[in-house]
């Protein structure tokens, strides 16, 4: 794995059916971003670290995302600590700007941009989507059920998608007609600690078109890549951590219908694969560490 010091990425290459749907790549996401060719995606999708929980750098160094993210009490106190969710509002706009340019140059005209942030970030994220070079299009909400509650105030069970495109967005109006508001639970049983609902990322891969390219630069353990591949989609993954790119990796491969091995139980097959895609695959593995 690249130091920080000295940035790269791995990238886990794979042969067969699935060379051209799904690239997983492990190592910093602005390293990965420059590489992509422009116009190459169609969607990009993603929850990146937005630093919530406090005003100024102090506020955010001092919680644990522990603190943050997860109820006290919760079953999911041990999960894996994530990396790059202590910058402050301005470190988090000005860090943002940066790979969403690139991210502008990746996507193909009229492509779109899906962010998910928290009502502290909400006013910084529409900010950086413009920043970045993207129109901006809209919110959607996301309402979860299972919220904390406040005495005496407002809860806040939402978190927000704000979305846009690169430059027009040309209306087909033969496509579907998404959904403006999403309502679903946060998994109980996550490997992430702001980990998504699959339900949440199966709506919003929509927005790309049916085998058009989703690219997660912060994909944590893989649900966007999840989505992708449930709902016929190409996808592109990029994760820092190694912990959660291992994850994401088994995860994604899974959702493709290929038997997986996993917590050191081996394979002993996989019956009704998902077609087109074989269970055993030629999966090739990490490769390709690019030094900077």
């Amino acid at each position: 794995m690249a130091s920080p010091d000295n940035p790269g990425y791995q990238h886990y290459k794979m042969a067969g059916q699935l060379a051209d749907r799904l690239h997983l790549y492990r190592g910093d996401a602005l390293a990965v971003l420059v590489d992509l060719p422009t116009a190459s995606v169609d969607a990009l999708i993603t929850d990146p670290p937005y630093s919530s929980g406090g005003m100024t750098r102090g506020d955010r160094v001092g919680f644990d995302p522990t603190t943050k993210y997860l109820n006290t009490g919760s079953n999911n106190q041990n999960l894996h600590r994530f990396a790059g969710d202590n910058r402050d509002q301005r470190g988090y706009a000005f860090w943002c700007a940066l790979w969403l340019s690139e991210a502008l140059r990746v996507l193909r005209p009229g492509g779109v941009a899906v962010i998910f942030t928290d009502w502290r970030q909400l006013p910084t994220t529409t900010d950086i989507l413009q920043a970045g070079g993207f129109v901006w299009r809209g919110i959607v909400p996301w309402s979860k059920p299972n919220s904390r509650p406040q005495a005496g105030r407002f809860s806040a069970q939402c978190e927000y998608v704000v979305w846009g495109s690169a430059g027009p967005m040309p209306v087909d109006y033969t496509d579907d007609c998404l959904p403006g508001f999403l309502h679903a639970m946060p998994p109980r049983d996550r490997e992430h600690m702001t980990e998504k609902p699959v339900s949440v990322l199966r709506e919003l891969v929509r927005i790309c078109p049916v085998d058009g390219v989703v690219l997660d630069p912060f994909m944590g353990t893989g649900t966007t890549g999840v989505a992708a591949m449930t709902e016929n989609r190409r996808f592109i993954g990029v994760e820092i951590t190694e912990h959660f790119a291992e994850l994401a990796r088994q995860r994604c491969l899974t959702a493709a219908g290929c038997a997986v091995p996993r917590n050191h139980q081996q394979v002993l097959g996989l019956a009704g694969a998902v077609p087109p895609y074989s269970p055993d695959p030629d999966l090739i593995g990490w490769v390709e560490k690019r030094e900077r």
